[in-house]
């Protein structure tokens, strides 16, 4: 435990109780580590970022570089991370910019694998899986629960909604709702059903699943307009919070919505 001699920590940031900083680590000025967090061998933390607990960031990982932006001219905008989040080898994870929301955040208990990138003002929610060199465009907003597969790319401005799960490879230009698998399609990602192993694993009721299964069936499969459907399934299916959460999802998506 503790800093590594050959560790260049900048006198301005702010360590925590217990925090370890491996060999030729770097952490720049105005970095804040939460307590129990450990910093990989070649790790660098860049300014302007906040790491909440029990962070594990592995050896040459990138935190709060400067975005691949270029109208950002080096203003003061933020990269932050909340707590037991891992980090692997070679991960990137970009600040925000004044042009969108001056910081990119991730919330609790993501799983980013090797090389996989999270760009400039993305939000990232908790409990997410992102396999080796899963990318997010700037923008992207994940919800929770979400596992992205080996080489997924997501267009930016897209939100990808909670309990998701996307095919490796998978090219993603529109929003991906809720409880959904998405594969490649010919040019963009299609849907291919729900997620039910996921949802199952995350202890969703039988009766919320066989809810859900219903609404997938008449907003994609009974060839009714989508206005129609979503208004058919909440005359046949009241009262279901997880069906109005996918309904109010597909009602308020701005890119409109992934199709099977």
């Amino acid at each position: 435990m503790g800093i590594h001699a050959t560790a260049i920590v900048h006198p301005t940031a702010q360590i925590g109780e217990g925090v370890a900083i491996g060999p030729y680590a770097i952490v720049e000025e105005n970095v804040v580590i939460g307590k129990g967090t450990t910093i990989g061998a070649h790790a660098v933390i860049c300014k302007w970022t906040q790491l909440g607990e029990d962070n594990q960031i592995f050896h040459m990982a990138s935190i709060g570089a400067p975005p691949q932006d270029l109208k950002y001219k080096g203003e003061e905008c933020w990269t932050r991370l909340g707590n037991g989040n891992v980090i692997r080898e070679f991960a990137t994870i970009h600040r925000g910019t004044t042009s969108g929301h001056a910081e990119t955040v991730l919330g609790d208990n993501n799983l980013m694998m090797a090389y996989s990138h999270v760009a400039h003002d993305c939000r990232v929610g908790s409990g997410n899986v992102f396999a080796n060199s899963a990318t997010l465009a700037g923008h992207v907003t994940v919800q929770d629960n979400v596992i992205l597969g080996g080489l997924v790319a997501i267009h930016q401005f897209v939100t990808i909604g909670s309990y998701s799960m996307l095919g490796g490879g998978t090219l993603v230009g529109q929003d991906i709702p809720p409880y959904m698998i998405a594969t490649s399609g010919k040019r963009d990602a299609k849907l291919r059903g729900l997620n039910l192993i996921g949802l199952k694993r995350r202890g969703f009721s039988d009766e919320v699943i066989n809810n859900l299964k219903k609404a997938y069936k008449t907003l994609y499969m009974a060839g009714l307009k989508q206005m129609d459907a979503i208004a058919k399934i909440r005359a046949e299916l009241p009262g279901c919070n997880e069906v109005d959460t996918l309904l109010n999802f597909i009602e308020q998506s701005k890119r409109g919505t992934c199709r099977g």
